[in-house]
Protein backbone atom coordinates (compact mmCIF):
# COMPACT_ATOMS: atom_id res chain seq x y z
CA UNK A 1 0.00 0.00 0.00
CA UNK A 2 0.74 3.72 -0.87
CA UNK A 3 -0.41 6.41 0.06
CA UNK A 4 0.12 10.44 -1.12
CA UNK A 5 -0.87 13.60 -0.21
CA UNK A 6 0.02 16.63 -2.66
CA UNK A 7 -0.17 19.99 -1.80
CA UNK A 8 1.19 23.34 -3.46
CA UNK A 9 -1.49 23.75 -5.88
CA UNK A 10 -3.12 27.75 -6.56
CA UNK A 11 -3.71 30.10 -8.71
CA UNK A 12 -0.67 32.10 -10.53
CA UNK A 13 -0.72 34.38 -13.41
CA UNK A 14 0.94 33.17 -16.87
CA UNK A 15 4.46 33.45 -17.01
CA UNK A 16 4.56 32.39 -12.85
CA UNK A 17 5.85 29.54 -10.93
CA UNK A 18 4.47 26.50 -8.38
CA UNK A 19 6.09 24.14 -6.78
CA UNK A 20 3.81 20.98 -6.08
CA UNK A 21 4.84 18.42 -3.69
CA UNK A 22 3.80 14.85 -2.40
CA UNK A 23 4.32 12.84 0.55
CA UNK A 24 4.85 9.46 0.12
CA UNK A 25 3.92 6.62 3.16
CA UNK A 26 6.91 4.74 2.40
CA UNK A 27 10.52 4.91 1.05
CA UNK A 28 10.63 6.45 -2.19
CA UNK A 29 13.30 3.86 -3.88
CA UNK A 30 10.96 0.95 -2.70
CA UNK A 31 8.60 2.18 -5.21
CA UNK A 32 9.26 1.46 -9.05
CA UNK A 33 8.31 4.59 -10.77
CA UNK A 34 6.77 7.86 -9.17
CA UNK A 35 5.34 10.47 -11.14
CA UNK A 36 2.86 13.72 -12.01
CA UNK A 37 -0.44 13.52 -14.11
CA UNK A 38 -3.07 16.61 -14.82
CA UNK A 39 -6.44 15.89 -15.74
CA UNK A 40 -9.02 18.76 -16.88
CA UNK A 41 -12.77 18.14 -17.42
CA UNK A 42 -13.94 16.44 -20.12
CA UNK A 43 -10.32 15.31 -20.91
CA UNK A 44 -8.00 12.22 -20.20
CA UNK A 45 -5.52 12.21 -17.52
CA UNK A 46 -2.32 12.94 -19.33
CA UNK A 47 1.32 12.24 -18.20
CA UNK A 48 3.41 15.11 -17.04
CA UNK A 49 6.34 13.74 -15.75
CA UNK A 50 7.71 10.72 -14.01
CA UNK A 51 10.87 9.95 -12.15
CA UNK A 52 12.04 6.05 -12.02
CA UNK A 53 13.74 4.14 -8.91
CA UNK A 54 17.38 4.81 -10.41
CA UNK A 55 16.53 8.37 -11.32
CA UNK A 56 16.17 8.74 -14.54
CA UNK A 57 13.26 11.18 -15.56
CA UNK A 58 10.59 11.50 -18.71
CA UNK A 59 8.58 14.46 -18.91
CA UNK A 60 5.45 15.33 -21.58
CA UNK A 61 6.78 17.40 -24.66
CA UNK A 62 4.17 20.61 -23.64
CA UNK A 63 6.25 21.01 -20.05
CA UNK A 64 9.77 19.94 -21.40
CA UNK A 65 12.00 22.68 -20.49
CA UNK A 66 9.37 24.34 -17.80
CA UNK A 67 8.81 21.78 -15.27
CA UNK A 68 11.34 19.60 -13.45
CA UNK A 69 10.36 16.59 -11.25
CA UNK A 70 12.86 15.78 -8.19
CA UNK A 71 12.90 13.84 -5.12
CA UNK A 72 14.00 14.05 -1.60
CA UNK A 73 14.21 10.89 -0.22
CA UNK A 74 14.85 11.53 3.09
CA UNK A 75 11.42 13.52 3.17
CA UNK A 76 9.78 11.34 1.55
CA UNK A 77 8.77 13.72 -1.00
CA UNK A 78 8.46 13.92 -5.05
CA UNK A 79 8.21 17.52 -5.90
CA UNK A 80 7.35 19.16 -9.23
CA UNK A 81 8.56 22.48 -10.15
CA UNK A 82 7.09 24.36 -12.67
CA UNK A 83 8.18 27.71 -14.48
CA UNK A 84 7.33 29.71 -17.14
CA UNK A 85 3.24 28.72 -16.50
CA UNK A 86 0.98 29.02 -19.28
CA UNK A 87 -3.24 28.86 -19.38
CA UNK A 88 -3.02 25.92 -20.87
CA UNK A 89 -1.29 24.44 -17.15
CA UNK A 90 -4.88 24.60 -15.58
CA UNK A 91 -5.67 21.31 -14.53
CA UNK A 92 -5.61 19.14 -11.57
CA UNK A 93 -2.53 17.65 -10.74
CA UNK A 94 -2.04 13.87 -9.03
CA UNK A 95 0.73 12.49 -7.78
CA UNK A 96 1.30 8.36 -8.53
CA UNK A 97 3.19 6.28 -7.41
CA UNK A 98 3.70 2.64 -9.45
CA UNK A 99 4.19 0.18 -6.38
CA UNK A 100 4.10 -3.96 -7.33
CA UNK A 101 2.47 -3.19 -10.78
CA UNK A 102 -0.12 -1.49 -9.69
CA UNK A 103 -1.05 2.89 -9.54
CA UNK A 104 -1.50 4.53 -6.65
CA UNK A 105 -3.01 7.82 -6.78
CA UNK A 106 -3.40 10.94 -4.59
CA UNK A 107 -6.52 13.19 -4.17
CA UNK A 108 -4.99 15.93 -6.68
CA UNK A 109 -4.18 19.72 -6.17
CA UNK A 110 -6.01 22.55 -8.36
CA UNK A 111 -3.07 24.71 -10.09
CA UNK A 112 -4.68 27.29 -12.31
CA UNK A 113 -2.88 29.73 -14.31
CA UNK A 114 -4.29 33.39 -15.23
CA UNK A 115 -3.63 34.81 -18.44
Amino acid sequence: QVQLVESGGGLVQAGGSLRLSCVVSRSIFSIDAMGWYRQVPGKQRELVATITSGGSTNYADSVKGRFTISRDSAKRMVNLQMNSLKPEDTAVYYCNADFMSRDYWGQGTQVTVSS
